[in-house]
């Protein structure tokens, strides 16, 4: 049987004994009353979520993997991964790390790494879906008007809505220069966008009540290649301004992508049609913002790498 036992020991010695964080956050105003008991409580209950209720999830997630309706356009993740997602929201594991102004425990980032280092060494295909909406909050947190933060960061932060990072097209890879998707302004200040995108994790589920898309996008008048991007906000159901739910709109899952040992997460191809907007940051600036996101996802993949080695390290010692 596979198995899995949080390293709380090996993350203790490294954040107190060699890099002895809490002194660093003496210096910094708003962690200098974090101390080493409150970071290890912390990731002893992390742990035990990890090793109890995600990692149990594994054989179902590779066996069952995502369904699409095709008619409806919905995804169903596996048995059990809607459940466990819930208990996390509940458990307040997503605003682990958020400011505190949008309803986050403002705990210092290294403690957060530390929770997603147990989540992706016990379910990688599962901590996709929160792990993608921390971006997604940074950068809305980083370039969103006040507008947009009020409305959406709240959610985020909660983790009662999720969030993805829409980039790559079919036709050009990692050269977001040649992208296609059409922004076209509205009189009301939204925008209606029109286009593909592909590799899009955690890009629809019925685990929350709403995703917000991250989406790169060009306007009509846009200059062309990597200059003429802009980053637009993109929700799967509309959002009122006093932060109801709406009609669903124009963005949704066109088929799943089927990558190795993620079947439980829901790589999407997303189609746009007319979908609404709202522009993050200034026009034509869009790829500045959106690498705010981007580098949180560089991490976050640094970070799945270093939870599947302990796994697997730990199962190959028990073997």
């Amino acid at each position: 049987m596979p198995q899995y036992n949080p390293p709380l020991r090996d993350m203790q010695f490294v954040m107190h004994e060699v890099l002895k964080v809490t002194d660093e956050f003496k210096a910094l105003p708003k962690h200098a009353d974090v101390d080493a008991d409150t970071i290890n409580a912390v990731l002893e209950e992390a742990g035990k979520f990890a090793a109890e209720v995600t990692f149990p999830l594994n054989i179902s997630g590779d066996t069952e993997g995502c369904k699409l309706d095709q008619a409806t356009h919905e995804v169903t993740p596996p048995r059990g991964f809607k459940e466990a997602y819930a208990k996390y929201v509940e458990g307040g594991w997503a605003a682990l790390s958020c400011d505190p102004e949008y309803g986050g425990q403002g705990l210092p980032f290294v403690v957060n790494q530390c929770v997603y280092e147990m989540l992706n060494s016990a379910n990688q295909a599962w901590t996709m879906y929160p792990g993608l909406s921390h971006g997604a909050y940074e950068a809305l947190h980083a370039h969103g008007t006040d507008a947009q933060k009020k409305l959406y960061l709240p959610k985020l932060v909660s983790g009662e809505w999720t969030g993805t990072m829409c980039l790559t097209e079919p036709h050009c890879g990692t050269d977001l220069g040649l992208l296609r998707t059409k922004a076209e302004p509205q009189a009301d200040g939204t925008y209606k966008l029109t286009g593909n995108k592909i590799f899009i994790s955690a890009g629809e589920h019925d685990m929350t009540e709403n995703i917000l898309h991250l989406v790169l996008a060009r306007l009509p008048d846009a200059p062309q290649g990597s200059k003429g991007i802009s980053l637009f906000l993109v929700p799967k159901f509309n959002v009122g301004e006093d932060g109801a739910i709406g009609s669903r709109n124009g963005i949704y899952c066109g088929s799943l992508e089927h990558k190795m040992g993620i079947h439980g997460n829901a790589t999407a191809q997303i189609v746009l049609e007319g979908a609404v907007g709202t522009m993050v940051g200034a026009p034509n600036k869009g790829l500045a913002a959106m690498f705010v996101m981007m580098n949180a996802a560089r991490l976050g993949v640094g970070n799945q790498s270093l939870g599947l080695t302990e796994v697997a390290y730990q199962n190959a010692l028990a073997y």
